[in-house]
Formats: structure tokens, sequence, C-alpha cells
């Protein structure tokens, strides 16, 4: 953690200058007239964009992904609901708990900002109420004439702009508004406009998309030690992946004694690893895992031709219940879900379960998709990224960023796909998408300057300043030349 990170509100505030040294703010408080700059204290300490409550006005309909007795609780507001994507309000975006739950059950990913405490409790309170009393909309005191137009609503009156935020009713606005715009420095702004998404890297792909070159070296040594501790025999290959040893260390007795080879991580991006370079037949996943959540590595491998065919029989003491569990086979496609502490004999017969499943499936689809050679996958992957390098050189936007999709469906640990498909959502302006495609991007090979640039690039532009100088600090270590690295040391002294 950065000494900006450490220092407290006022004190930040007192360098902004958005209070005096006689009259530093009170706790987590801020007048209505310094809530932009409390904002931008917030963001800093916190190094997420700040949302101002004030100037907000929320569909009411949204709130329904977030029961109003986990907003009071957690001091969190959905704010704006589009597609996939959940942008949150909150008093902690630190709260990592909170965001994983809400894209648990949600299915959706959630896009935190930073809120005032007290404007966010306020308004939790006032925008629930509106809704219990039928109110399409929620209405800031400070909402903007502007968009007060696009909804076809009418500006508040200086009664109710002096009092608590309002609600309106009116029709849906048949143009959704755009997500809330981050409050972030104006240096900030300019930094992020004067580094441009590459193309440059397009073309001279490898014949074989998947690898993964450039490996950090503990990585690539923990993977060969896997590999080396790996019991022998003839038996199907089951992954166990868990963070904690001793649970390792009684499934591989288990299984061992059972006849299955066993195979071990204790982190998300290793089991990655291991799954590419062994295709094991069966994976024993927990659920919490450092670096990637084991929802989030399901994911990957169910949504995916090449590995979504292995088996995943998951592990936790956190997520409890059979609704639980049978949300987790439907969204994410896991074969059986377990629940700690166990028994020795629950996880033989859902290992068992899940064997038995497999086969049927084999045996009831065509001999020619049930033997189908899982590098021919790659061969189709690769041909998707070249038919969206071909229609992005064409011109035709969509349909690159289409056939990029596509392949990163057949392969999600295709570093390439996700890079690529990055740029071209960059390309589009949709910033968070392609942050999380970059994210993906240097997940499976950290080391490849090109992702770790334009990542960088993209957090400036959404308005993450320490993520972004983070990401700043990476390229110089990955550079290709002393002059870039100059280069990149020029910006980071800028962005500081």
């Amino acid at each position: 953690m950065s000494n900006d990170e450490k220092r407290p509100l006022g004190k930040i505030a007192l360098q902004r200058k958005a209070v005096s040294a006689k009259d530093p703010p009170s706790g987590m408080s801020s007048p209505a007239n310094d809530e932009l700059e409390a904002l931008r204290a917030l963001s800093e300490q916190h190094g997420v964009p700040g949302i101002d409550l004030t100037q907000v006005a929320i569909l009411l309909e949204h709130l329904d992904v977030v029961p109003r007795e986990v907003s009071e609780s957690h001091r969190i507001l959905p704010v704006l609901v589009r597609g996939d994507r959940i942008f949150l309000a909150m008093s902690d975006p630190g709260d990592k708990r909170v965001i994983d739950e809400l894209e648990f059950v949600t299915g959706k990913k959630v896009y935190p900002y930073i809120a005032v405490p007290t404007t966010i409790t306020r308004t939790i309170a006032a925008a629930y109420e509106a809704k219990t009393a039928g109110e399409m909309y929620f209405l800031g005191p400070r909402v903007p004439e502007e968009t007060l137009k696009q909804l076809g609503l009418h500006a508040p009156t200086e009664k109710q702009a002096a009092t608590a935020p309002r609600a309106d009713r009116a029709k849906p606005p048949s143009i959704p508004p755009e997500p809330p715009r981050p409050v972030v420095d104006e240096a900030m702004e300019r930094a992020g406009e004067e580094a441009e998404v590459s193309t440059t890297d397009f073309g001279n792909m490898s014949s074989e998309i998947s690898s993964v070159a450039a490996l950090p070296d503990d990585l690539r040594i923990r993977a060969g030690q896997a590999a080396a501790a790996m019991t022998a025999g003839e038996g199907k290959l089951v992954l166990i992946v868990d963070d904690e040893a001793d649970i390792r260390k009684m499934l591989k007795r288990l299984l061992t004694d059972k006849g299955y080879r066993v195979i071990e991580a204790d982190r998300g991006l290793l089991a990655l690893r291991l799954v590419k370079e062994h295709m094991p037949d069966l994976i024993v996943l927990d659920a919490m895992l450092p670096e990637l959540h084991g929802f989030d590595i399901a994911r990957r491998i169910k949504g995916s031709g090449k590995y979504g065919n292995i088996p995943i029989v998951m592990i936790s003491a956190v997520y409890r219940g059979w609704r639980i569990a049978e949300d987790l086979k439907q969204s994410y496609g896991i074969e059986e879900y377990i629940e700690k502490p166990f028994r020795l004999a629950d996880v033989v017969a859902a290992i068992n379960r899940a064997f038995a499943a497999k086969a049927n499936a084999a045996k009831g689809s065509t001999p020619k998709a049930a033997e189908r050679d899982p590098e021919a996958i790659s061969a189709e992957a690769e041909q998707a990224l070249n038919d969206g390098i071909a229609a992005y050189k064409a011109g035709n936007l969509e349909k690159a960023i289409e056939q990029l999709r596509r392949g990163v469906q057949i392969d999600p640990l295709s570093y390439r796909l996700h890079f690529h498909l990055a740029l071209l959502y960059g390309k589009k302006g949709m910033v968070y998408e392609g942050i999380q495609e970059l994210e993906r991007a240097v997940d499976l090979n950290p080391k490849h300057f090109p992702a770790l640039k334009n990542i960088a690039v993209l957090y400036e532009k959404a308005g993450f300043k320490h993520k972004a100088v983070e990401m700043w600090e990476r390229c110089v270590h990955g550079a290709p030349d002393e002059a870039t690295r100059a280069s990149i040391k020029e910006h980071l002294v800028k962005l500081l």
C-alpha cells in the first residue's frame, strides 16, 4: 500500500485545499458545496473513480439487483444496470467480497465507484423509499438539466434542491443513460488522452495461439514442480486446486488410493497453466482462491470448446444450500458441488457421478463430437483470430469483435485472443470491456509488454490512477528497449 493510500481523508482534503486547516472535515462527511472535492480526495485515497450522488438520475428498477437490507448494511447502491454490467456506488470499494458475491448472484460484472459515505447513506434511504412509493426515477438534488431533458423530466424546484434528494415519475427513456462519469483529476484525463491504444501488434501470429510465452519465473518453476510431483500410474488425472495444503494432502492421498493420478495447484493462475499443459480428466476446485476466484476459473474452463468437457467438482466453505449448488451448475456448468467441511465419501461419490455423467454425455453425442481432437480446436480458434484481424483491416470493427469473441469461446486460455479483443474494445471506446480482456491476457502472459502498456492506458482512461501507475511500473521492467523505458518513466513522473 502506498503512502497516499494510508493517509486519512482529512489530510488529503487539506492538501487539495478542499477545506481550510482551521476547519478540517469531521469524520467522512462533507458539506454539499465540497462534495466534488471530497470525492476527489476519496478517489485518490482508494484508487477508484468517484461518483457524485447528488447529480445522478437512477432508474429505480435497477435497484432490484440489490435488496434494500443488503444495500443499507454494506452501503452500496446500483446506479446503473446495463446488459451484463452493474455500476455500483460504494462507501468501501475495497470490499472485494461484496463485489464477488454480487457478481456471483447476478452473473454480471460489477464496476465500483467511491461515494461520500454520508451521501450514499442518505441516497440509499431516499431511493428505496421512492421505489416503494411506486416512483420510476430517483433524482439527486443537483441533476444536470441535460440529463433531465434526456429523461423527459422536470428540473427540481429550489425547495426540492435545497432539501433531500427526490424521485420523479416519467416514462422510461428511449435512450438508456450513459454509465456514471468518474470524478477524476484533469491531469489524469489528459494523461489518458496522450496514450493511444496501439494496433501495431496485429499480424505475424504464431501457429499455436494457445501457447503462453514468457511466463514469470516463479509460475514456470511452480508448474514444473507440480508436474514433477504428479503421482504415477495409468489412472485418470485429477487436478486438485485448493490453497489449503492440508486439504490438498488429504484429497491427494484419497484419490491416489483409488487409482487416480493427481496433480496439485494452490492458486488460480497455476491451475489454469496446469489445465493447458496437462488436460486433466477432472478438476476438484475450491471456490475461494488467491489471484482468481474459483467461479472465474470455472467460467473460463466451461466456456471453452477446448476444455469445456472437463468435469468440475467445486468445494466451498462460504456458499451453502441447494440453491447455490443449482445456480453453480446452471450458470457455471460445474457437475458437482460440495460444502466444507465434507466427508471423504462425499468427495468420492461426487467424482464418480461426474465421470459417469461425462461418459453418458459422450455416448449420447455423435462419434465426431465425442472423439474430436482437442488440438483441432486450437486451429479453429486461430482461424477466428485471423478472420478477426482481416475484418479489422477491412474496416469492419463489429465483425472483427464478433470473430474474436468466437475465438475466446473456443479457447479462453489464449492470451493472444484476449489481447487483440481488448484492442478492438479500446478502439470502440468500450473501456471496461477492454480492461477485462487485458486483465485476462496479463493473467496468462504477465510479461507481454503490449498488454501491460494498453491496460495501463485504459486504466487511466477509466480514472483508476493507482492501478494505472502499478501497470506503468510493470511496463518499465518489461520495456523492450531503453528509449521506451525512459518514455514510460517520464510519463510516470507526470502521473505522480
